[in-house]
């Protein structure tokens, strides 16, 4: 049985919360799918998922109240968060993707289109190698160089460079593994990378 009760998956209808939760209950633990206040501030682990564009991914986070409650969580309470893809995104300060947005700006910098030549296509969909630039609990027995499944155009281009666990290359050099004291990202579909993407958040849920 696990000790951890209150892992929660935020709703707020930019992810597939279904495909994260059946990933979670394989591990063991039971997760919830809320958007509500008292359920984000009793958890213990939160994860953000999330497919589509910044500019309206916040704006669900909005609709839901969940900007406020969500940075409440985080930096008064030292609740876990990680985010997924967007969610990952979402968490910089500002982005770009068809107009300027401000984000919740929980690890500094900036959402910016991936920087590739016409024989690359966007958006980056598929199989690629993360390398890991940090050790972190993030990261345990989980070998350098491994395969996770991305889906995006655009990428995290953090301010602090300490900030960046791990990147991939696809044209460019661009962050793919992200994290500041409680606040984690990972640019990939860890719910969908097999093996070592279901193992990094069992290792997430055990930190």
């Amino acid at each position: 049985m696990s000790k951890i009760k209150n892992v929660l998956i935020i709703e707020s209808e930019i992810g597939n919360t279904g495909s994260v939760s059946r990933a979670i209950k394989n591990l063991g633990y039971n997760p919830i799918i809320s958007n509500k206040k008292e359920d984000i501030l009793s958890s213990s682990h939160i994860i953000l998922p999330g497919v589509g564009s910044f500019d309206k991914g916040i704006s669900k986070l909005e609709k839901y109240d969940l900007k406020y409650n969500l940075i409440r969580a985080v930096n008064e309470k030292g609740i876990l968060l990680l985010g997924i893809c967007l969610g990952m995104q979402l968490l910089a300060t500002t982005g770009f993707e068809n107009k300027k947005t401000q984000g919740l700006d929980m690890i500094p910098g900036t959402i910016e289109k991936l920087n590739v030549n016409s024989e690359l296509r966007l958006p980056h969909i598929g199989w690629n190698q993360v390398k890991f630039n940090n050790t972190n609990k993030l990261l345990i027995d989980i070998p350098n160089d491994k395969d996770f499944y991305f889906v995006h155009s655009y990428f995290f281009k953090p301010k602090f460079k300490k900030c960046e666990l791990g990147f991939t290359n696809y044209g460019m050099n661009f962050t793919s593994i992200i994290n500041k004291d409680n606040i984690f990202g990972v640019q990939f579909h860890p719910e969908k990378s097999l093996k070592f993407g279901i193992k990094l958040i069992e290792n997430f849920l055990k930190i």
